[in-house]
């Protein structure tokens, strides 16, 4: 069985690999024995790595490389084969969203929400994701073998529920909605997964996705966390650390027969 779990000398890609999560999934896989590329937006030296993963440098690089930068991608996908051959899994996990602590005009109701924060996430969250899948689904189809995974939420699953967020409104005396655009972006990523997870099938890639539940973090207001955790039947978030064992599972040979499927781990919020 430890077999079937391993992802030891693996080539993983981990985009928005120096984020929260990013950081959790590249500690975590780099331990198990993978070999670690993160896709950076920005340069990352060596003293800062060392200091980011301590002990682990051996096992992790970082490539700059936006994921809505198509010619980046292909240079960075370029260089990690060059130092490590070609990857055999791909963590799409950069993205980026409108915290409940943010600005009102980034929440700012769907009759006048600004089409300027619409196309930054569209382009971050779904674009990027497609871009990654052109450059490094192609190259592990051309090898017969690879897995996909793209990070998902439970806001691609489920409309935002507005009542979670009228604290801010009371407290501010502005509107405050939550937008759009994240639930729009990480629902097309579940028919993303699906149309590649077949269109990829008989090439040996398995493509998933994982819909992920709120994550303790220090970023979101006490309100919030209140309100929200009233609507989780396990009445807490994760551990950032209980993420990385469904990113081990797609990763490895353990979901061998799985392909263009929505692994939910939210802690019950959808099934209410």
């Amino acid at each position: 069985m430890g077999d079937m779990f391993g992802v030891k000398d693996r080539v993983c890609i981990v985009t928005g690999g120096l984020g929260q999560l990013g950081t959790q999934f590249s500690t975590s896989l780099a331990r198990a024995g993978a070999k670690v590329a993160i896709y950076s937006r920005r340069p990352f030296g060596a003293d800062d790595l060392a200091r980011k993963f301590p002990g682990l440098t051996d096992r992790i690089k970082v490539y700059v490389a936006s994921v809505a930068d198509k010619d980046a991608l292909e240079t960075a996908t370029a260089a990690l084969i060059a130092d490590w051959g070609v990857p055999h899994v791909l963590v799409n996990n950069a993205g980026i969203d409108s915290k409940p602590s943010g600005s009102a005009d980034q929440n700012s109701p769907f009759e006048v929400y600004p089409k300027q924060y619409w196309d930054e996430i569209i382009e971050t969250n779904l674009t990027g994701v497609m871009l990654c899948c052109q450059v490094v689904g192609s190259r592990m189809a051309a090898e017969k073998r690879g897995s996909i995974i793209n990070v998902g939420s439970m806001y691609g699953m489920v409309s935002p529920n507005q009542a979670l967020y009228a604290y801010r409104e009371k407290r501010d005396g502005k509107p405050f909605k939550k937008a759009i655009s994240y639930a729009a972006s990480k629902a097309a990523l579940l028919n993303l997964t699906r149309y590649l997870g077949t269109y990829w099938a008989e090439s040996n890639v398995r493509v998933n996705l994982i819909t992920f539940g709120g994550v303790k973090t220090a970023n979101f207001d006490k309100e919030f966390i209140d309100a929200f955790l009233e609507r989780v039947p396990m009445r807490r978030q994760a551990e950032i650390a209980e993420f990385s064992g469904p990113v081990h599972f797609l990763a490895s040979d353990a979901s061998s027969y799985m392909t263009g499927s929505n692994l939910v781990v939210d802690g019950g919020f959808t099934a209410w």
